[in-house]
C-alpha cells in the first residue's frame, strides 16, 4: 500500500496540503436548490471536495416499528430508523447535477455508498473515490464490492477495534484496492473533544502504511486543526448553510464562516509545521545581530588586564563569541579601548 492517495489531480498524504471535505449529509432539507447552495458555499469556504451519501430508506434498513429499529441514546433518540433515513437521504437523481455544479466550481464530488446498488450507481457517475462510513466498516461484502471498482477508498473507523480495522483493510486489499486512506472518527453526534483520542492518527498511519485523516463530529474547529498538527492528511466536516435550519445533522455541522475559518487555520498550521530546520532562517537573520557576545564595558588603557569588571557577555552580537571569555581573562589590552567597543582579537594582547 502507498502512503499517498491520488484523487483526480490531488496527491494526498504526508507533506501534501490537507484534503478538506465538506459533508453535505442531510443538510439539504430535501430541497435541490438548497443542496446547490451548499455546494457553492463549500467552494467559497475553501473546501476541496463535497461529499454526498447514497442510499434510500430501503437500502439502509426495513420499515419496521419494533424495538430493534428505534434509536436510543443518541441525538436522534426515539426516532425510527426508517423514518430518519427517509428524512435524511439525498435523492439519487440529484447526484449528477450536484457533481456537475461541484466540478464546475473546482470541487471533487464523491459519496458514501451503503449497498451494492449505490456502488454501481456512483460508478456510472465515475466518481473519483469511494467513502466507507464507520457503521459499514463491518460490512465485508460491501467492502469487496467497493474495492473491486479499482477506485481509491477513504474509510472511517469509528467504533472499530484495531482487529476490525485490520479485517476491513485486509478485505479491501484482497479484493484489489491499492489506494486507501483511513479516517479517525468518533461516532457520536456531537462528539466530545475528550473522546477524540487524536494520537491514534499517527498510530493508524504506521500500523497500515496509509494516509490517515479525521472525520470530525465535534462542535467547532479546534479538533480538526489539532489533528492536522499531528499528521492528519484529510479533514471531513459536516457543512450546513445555517444550524438554525432544522435537520438530522445540522446541530453538529459548521456554517460557511466557521468552515472558512477552519480552512484558514488548517492552512496556517500546515505552513507552521514546515520541515525539520535548525539554525537561522530568513526572518531570523536580522535578529542574529542581537544575540550575546563579548564587549568592553569600561574604558581601558593599553596594557590593562581584561577582567570581569571590564569585559562582559551582553547584547548585541558584534563582539567575540562568549566561548572565548575564559581565554581572554587576565590578558592585556593591545591598545586603548573605548567603553562599548565589541571585543575583537586585535584588541587582545598577550598575558603579562
Amino acid at each position: 500500500m502507498s502512503n499517498f492517495l491520488q484523487i483526480g489531480n490531488r496527491r494526498i498524504g504526508p507533506g501534501e496540503p490537507t484534503y478538506i471535505v465538506a459533508e453535505m449529509s442531510a443538510n439539504h432539507s430535501q430541497d435541490l436548490d438548497e443542496a446547490i447552495k451548499i455546494v457553492h458555499a463549500a467552494a467559497e469556504a475553501g473546501a476541496d471536495a463535497i461529499k454526498l451519501q447514497t442510499y434510500t430508506p430501503d437500502t439502509m434498513t426495513i420499515d419496521c416499528d419494533n424495538e430493534y429499529f428505534t434509536i436510543k441514546g443518541t441525538l436522534w433518540n426515539d426516532r425510527n430508523l426508517y423514518d430518519l433515513y427517509k428524512e435524511a437521504y439525498t435523492p439519487w437523481e440529484w447526484h449528477p447535477k450536484l457533481q456537475q455544479v461541484a466540478n464546475d466550481l473546482g470541487l471533487d464530488c464523491f459519496s458514501t455508498p451503503f449497498d451494492d446498488t449505490a456502488v454501481e450507481f456512483l460508478e456510472g457517475m465515475d466518481v473519483p473515490v469511494h467513502k466507507i462510513a464507520s457503521f459499514e466498516t463491518v460490512d465485508l461484502p460491501l467492502l469487496r464490492k467497493i474495492a473491486q471498482t479499482g477506485k481509491p477508498v477513504i474509510m472511517s473507523t469509528g467504533m472499530a477495534t484495531l482487529a476490525e480495522i485490520d479485517e476491513a483493510v485486509g478485505t479491501l486489499r484482497e479484493a484489489g484496492n491499492r489506494q486507501l486512506a483511513l479516517l479517525k472518527c468518533t461516532s457520536a453526534y456531537p462528539a466530545s473533544p475528550a473522546e477524540m483520542n487524536l494520537t491514534t492518527i499517527p498510530h493508524l498511519s504506521a500500523a497500515f502504511s496509509v494516509p490517515v485523516g479525521l472525520s470530525d463530529h465535534t462542535l467547532g474547529t479546534t479538533v480538526p486543526v489539532a489533528a492536522v498538527a499531528i499528521g492528519a492528511c484529510i479533514i471531513e466536516k459536516h457543512f450546513t448553510l445555517s444550524r438554525s435550519t432544522p435537520g438530522p445533522d445540522s446541530a453538529f455541522s459548521l456554517e460557511p464562516a466557521e468552515f472558512k475559518a477552519m480552512v484558514a487555520a488548517v492552512r496556517t498550521t500546515e505552513a507552521a509545521l514546515g520541515q525539520v530546520s535548525y539554525g537561522v532562517n530568513i526572518e531570523e537573520a536580522k535578529s542574529r545581530a542581537y544575540r550575546r557576545s563579548l564587549f568592553v564595558v569600561e574604558e581601558m588603557k593599553q596594557g590593562d588586564r581584561f577582567t570581569a569588571a571590564n569585559v562582559r557577555s551582553i547584547r548585541p552580537g558584534h563582539g567575540l563569541h562568549t566561548r572565548y571569555l575564559k581565554e581572554i581573562m587576565g590578558r592585556c589590552a593591545s591598545r586603548d579601548i573605548a567603553r562599548g567597543a565589541p571585543l575583537a582579537w586585535d584588541l587582545v594582547g598577550d598575558a603579562p
